[in-house]
C-alpha cells in the first residue's frame, strides 16, 4: 500500500499574520539572513514533489524571477484562462479544490506543497484539504498586508498539537529600538 500524499502548508508569517506585504512584496523576510539549511526549507523541499499555488502568487512569483521547469509539478489555481507563455511543468486548474486534491491524492509522488496565498489556504482550509501547517513566524510586525488566511467565518477546532499538549504556542519578543 503507497502512503497517502498529505498536502501541507509551509510558510512563513510575520508576527502579526501577514504573509506578504499588500502589494505582493517579501522584503521583511527576505532580507534575513538565512541559516544553514534555511529554516528546515532544504530537507522540506526533498519531501514534495508537487507545489500549488494561487495566481497571484504565480504572478508575484514571475516577478521575483522564480523559475518553474518540469523537475516539479506546479499546479496553479485560477479562475482565468492559462497564459500563453506558460512554462512547461505548470499546469492551471480552475475545478473544485476538493475533487482536485482527492485526485491528486491517488497519485504515486511524494507530498504536496500549498504554498499559497492566503485566499487558496482559506479555500482548502474551508475544503478540508489541508493536512499540515508548519509556519515559522518572523520577530517583524509589518502592520498590513495578505493575511496567512483570508478572513472568513470558520471554527477548525484545534489545528496544533504542539510537543507540549498546548493547543497554544508561546513566544517572546523584544522590540529592538
Amino acid at each position: 500500500m503507497t502512503k497517502r500524499r498529505n498536502v501541507i502548508v509551509h510558510i512563513a508569517t510575520s508576527a502579526d499574520g501577514y504573509i506578504a506585504r499588500p502589494d505582493g512584496d517579501l522584503e521583511w523576510l527576505t532580507s534575513r539572513p538565512a541559516p544553514e539549511g534555511f529554516y528546515g526549507m532544504e530537507a522540506f523541499m526533498k519531501s514534495i514533489d508537487t507545489k500549488l499555488i494561487g495566481r497571484k502568487t504565480y504572478e508575484v512569483s514571475l516577478q521575483m524571477g522564480a523559475k518553474f521547469d518540469s523537475r516539479d509539478r506546479t499546479v496553479v489555481f485560477s479562475r482565468h484562462a492559462p497564459p500563453a507563455d506558460a512554462p512547461s511543468g505548470v499546469e492551471f486548474v480552475n475545478g473544485a479544490i476538493g475533487q482536485f486534491v482527492s485526485g491528486l491524492r491517488e497519485q504515486p509522488g511524494k507530498d504536496i506543497w500549498l504554498m499559497g496565498g492566503g485566499d487558496l489556504i482559506a479555500s482548502f482550509l474551508d475544503e478540508h484539504a489541508i493536512d499540515d501547517f508548519v509556519v515559522s513566524v518572523v520577530p517583524v510586525f509589518i502592520g498590513d498586508g495578505i493575511p496567512l488566511i483570508a478572513r472568513r467565518h470558520r471554527h477548525v477546532p484545534r489545528i496544533c498539537s504542539p510537543s507540549s499538549g498546548s493547543a497554544m504556542v508561546w513566544f517572546n519578543c523584544v522590540i529592538a529600538l
